[in-house]
This record gives C-alpha cells, sequence and structure tokens, in this order.
C-alpha cells in the first residue's frame, strides 16, 4: 500500500507521469488508428471478380473479337475450334488427371482428402484458359507469319469463352460431386455447356444484326455521336443479355463482337467507325493494365493464401503435358485433311503460347472458399505471373531457335478475291483455283459466296442491293 500511496503522490505533485500516461495514450490511439487504416485499405484492395467478369472483361473481349483479322480468322476456322473446344476439353480433363493423381500419392499433407476429383476438375477447366497477350502484342510487332498469329489469337478468344462455359457447366455437377460416377450428372453437365455456348452465340449474334439493320435503315451516320452511342450500348447489351437469360455474357459479347465488325462497321461513318475502334482499344488497354498490375498486387495483399510448394510444381507439368496432348496430336489430324498444313514449328510455338492469364485468375478468385479453392488460387495465381514473364519474355528468342519468319507483310490477294465475290465477278468454274491459291475449303468458300452474295446486301449499305439479292420482294 505504500508504494501505491507514493505512486499517487508523484500523479498528484508532479506532471511528468501525467505526460507520460498522455503520450501512452496516444501511442496507443495512434496505434489503433493505424490498424484500421490498414485493415481497411486491405479490404479496399480486396479483388472483387464482379468488377471483373462485368466490367473490366467485357471490353477485352469485345476487342478481341472487334480487331479480329476475320479473312486469317475464317481461312482457319475448323483448325481454331477444333484447337478451342476440343483441345480446351482435353486439356481440361488432363489436367485434372494428373492433379488428382498427384494428391492422391498424399506427398503432401491433407490433399488425399480435400481434392477430390471434382475440385481438380474445376482447376483443370480455369487453367485451361489461355491468354498469350504479351506472345502476341510480339507477334503483331514482328510481323509474324497470319497464320500462326491467327491460330493463336483465334484459339485464345475462342479458348476464354469455352473455358468460362465448360468451369460453370463442372460447377453444375456439384450436386454430384461426391458420388464416383453419375451419368445423369455428366449428361447435365454436357446439356448446360450446349445450352449455355449456343444460347449466348445466338444472342450476341441477334444483337449484333439488329444493330446492323438499325444503323443501316437509319440516318444515324449524320450524328456521329449518337451513333457512337448506339453501338456501344448495343454491345454491351449483349453481354447483359446473355446473363439475363442465365447463359454467359462472354460469349454473347465476343460473337455480337464479330457480327458487328463483319456487318454494323460498314453502315457507319467514317467519325463513327474511328471513334468506336479507339473507344474500346482505350478501354481494352485500360482494362488489361489495371487486371495484370492488380495481379501482381494481390500477390502481396492477399491474407489467403495456402502455399503448397508440390502442387505448384505439379501443376507447372501438368499444364505442360496438357498443352502437348491437346496441340500435337489434334494438329496431326488436321493436318490430314488440311491443303495447308500446320507444320511442326507452329505446332511448338503454339505450345509455347500457352500463357495463362486474367480469365484463370479471374475463376479461381470468384470460386475461393474453402482450403482447397486457396490453394487453387494461390496456384494460379503463380502459374498466371510465371507464364506471363517467362514464356512472354522469352517469345523472340523461341521465334529465332524455331526459324519462324518475321517481317511479312499481307498479301492483298484475299481482299481482291471477296471484293470479285463482293461484285459477284467471280463463277463456280474459277472455285476451284481460289480454294489452290488461299488454302480455304469447298464449305468455306460456299459460305463466303452466299455471305457476300446475300447477307451482306441484307445487314450493309456496302455490296449489291438488297433488291438484287433478293429479286423475288419485289
Amino acid at each position: 500500500s505504500s508504494g501505491i500511496n507514493a505512486e499517487y503522490g508523484e500523479f498528484k505533485n508532479g506532471s511528468t507521469t501525467l505526460k507520460r500516461l498522455y503520450a501512452y495514450s496516444d501511442t496507443l490511439i495512434n496505434n489503433e488508428t493505424a490498424l484500421v487504416v490498414i485493415n481497411k485499405l486491405s479490404e479496399a484492395l480486396q479483388f472483387d471478380p464482379e468488377i471483373f467478369f462485368y466490367i473490366l472483361l467485357p471490353p477485352i473481349i469485345f476487342f478481341a473479337g472487334y480487331d479480329l483479322k476475320k479473312k486469317h480468322f475464317f481461312r482457319n476456322i475448323g483448325s481454331i475450334l477444333m484447337f478451342a473446344f476440343v483441345g480446351t476439353t482435353i486439356s481440361a480433363f488432363a489436367v485434372a488427371a494428373i492433379m488428382w493423381l498427384y494428391c492422391q500419392t498424399g506427398m503432401e499433407k491433407g490433399l488425399k482428402e480435400e481434392f477430390i476429383f471434382f475440385e481438380c476438375l474445376l482447376f483443370g477447366a480455369l487453367i485451361s484458359a489461355t491468354d498469350p497477350v504479351t506472345v502476341l502484342a510480339i507477334f503483331a510487332e514482328l510481323n509474324v507469319d497470319v497464320d500462326l498469329y491467327a491460330l493463336i489469337f483465334g484459339e485464345s478468344v475462342m479458348n476464354d469463352a469455352v473455358a468460362i462455359v465448360l468451369f460453370e457447366s463442372v460447377l453444375s455437377y456439384a450436386p454430384y460431386k461426391n458420388a464416383t460416377f453419375s451419368a445423369v450428372g455428366f449428361l447435365s453437365c454436357v446439356g448446360q455447356f450446349c445450352l449455355t455456348f449456343f444460347g449466348s452465340f445466338f444472342i450476341g449474334t441477334i444483337v449484333g444484326l439488329i444493330t446492323s439493320m438499325i444503323t443501316k435503315l437509319t440516318r444515324l451516320c449524320d450524328f456521329p455521336v449518337m451513333e457512337t452511342s448506339l453501338f456501344t450500348l448495343m454491345s454491351y447489351s449483349s453481354f447483359l443479355l446473355s446473363e439475363a437469360a442465365g447463359f454467359t455474357g462472354i460469349v454473347g459479347i465476343l460473337f455480337c463482337a464479330i457480327t458487328q465488325a463483319h456487318y454494323t462497321s460498314r453502315n457507319l461513318s467514317a467519325d463513327s467507325k474511328k471513334r468506336v475502334f479507339e473507344l474500346f482499344e482505350t478501354l481494352n488497354f485500360l482494362a488489361e493494365n489495371f487486371v495484370f498490375s492488380y495481379i501482381g498486387l494481390f500477390l502481396f495483399t492477399y491474407d489467403g493464401h495456402v502455399w503448397r510448394p508440390g502442387f505448384i510444381v505439379c501443376s507447372f507439368l501438368a499444364i505442360g503435358v496438357a498443352r502437348i496432348i491437346n496441340v500435337f496430336p489434334l494438329s496431326g489430324l488436321l493436318n490430314i485433311g488440311l491443303r495447308q498444313k500446320i507444320p511442326c514449328k507452329f505446332q511448338l510455338m503454339m505450345w509455347w503460347a500457352g500463357l495463362r492469364g486474367a480469365i484463370a485468375f479471374a475463376l479461381a478468385a470468384e470460386y475461393s472458399e474453402g482450403e482447397p479453392r486457396r490453394i487453387i488460387l494461390t496456384t494460379t495465381l503463380v502459374i498466371v505471373l510465371a507464364t506471363v514473364l517467362v514464356n512472354g519474355s522469352a517469345t523472340t528468342t523461341v521465334l529465332e531457335l524455331l526459324r519462324i519468319r518475321v517481317g511479312i507483310a499481307e498479301d492483298a490477294e484475299t481482299d481482291h478475291i471477296i471484293n470479285q465475290l463482293a461484285r459477284k465477278e467471280i463463277g463456280d468454274e474459277d472455285l476451284h483455283r481460289l480454294q489452290e491459291q488461299t488454302g480455304l475449303g469447298e464449305l468455306g468458300w460456299r459460305f463466303l459466296k452466299t455471305d457476300y452474295s446475300y447477307l451482306v446486301p441484307l445487314f450493309t449499305i456496302e455490296g449489291s442491293s438488297t433488291q438484287d439479292a433478293f429479286p423475288w420482294c419485289g
């Protein structure tokens, strides 16, 4: 008690202790305030997948479809669809099988119990989404062979859409995930995939055709600002309508962009064409840079990382093997029927260009509840950063090692032929010669001729008149 009285007397009679108490309390308050600020900043920096899917991703996907080099894309459409649909599915199941086998070995504690095949298949579906944006930028700068560019670019555009639909289809299998195998669940998954993809395709194409008819039948070209606004709103509405219908907006806005580029852009005024392209080019640039900057920031700000070194190393091995199983066998099958074969050096470059990017990261971030999903998120983050840095930076070296030609100027032969088709100056007797020159199959040329004979006059102001194309309409 004497000690307490002494301290009380010091507190009462002197100001030194009082000042110390005030200083100590101020320090506590400042520290608590700093912690609150840090926590709020950390919460603000957390990635919201809905912002990515509804705000950042649509302009990226739209510009990819709108800036598509259509003549090279459709010349290789068979190969692109094979790699996008069959290849992505093969890749997803191959990654899932390899990762499941690794988890069953029990080399890392807890994985055998936590990772059922359903979780591995989710990981395989999301990590199969390629994003070779760095490689394609180098290709464009060096003017790499247009067919190689079309194969890699076309596959990546379609692959993103297929991977998202495949991921959502696998999620629909969740009620049956604890069963060994469910035929009902599998058929439901396949049906969900087909319904989602083709439903979105239909909505996106219809919105694009409606926009082309509006711009053709009105005088919006006299009001470039209004014309650009209508084009932008209609394009984004394809995404929203697909989502509202229960499909995926990514597929919807992709095919809307391809339709807009092929038909609607022909009806736009010169000012609107320039404004639309520059607008979506700018939005694409900002969105891509924001996403990749955030991915780097996320590595240090996310506090839910679950690091499993063995799982990460095995994932790199799995995506490499899955890419081999995807590219080389399918290329061999395609070369059986192709006039212009896919050479081995192109196949090696396609394997190397299988970078992972924003789509894989966003899918992993959207479904990150539970330790297995957090392991997937951390692993996906490492794969995205590693493939972008390593594969992207070494692209020029790989081109040189494979002796792939660069500096190739696009020939005007195909454009000239298409213009002749539009003017109906090519008859059936010349079709075989043109197929040999361009490598486009007979079915492709028949569709091209039908398009420029009937669809282009119907939906655009170019080509022959609508009355010439459809004389029976009066």
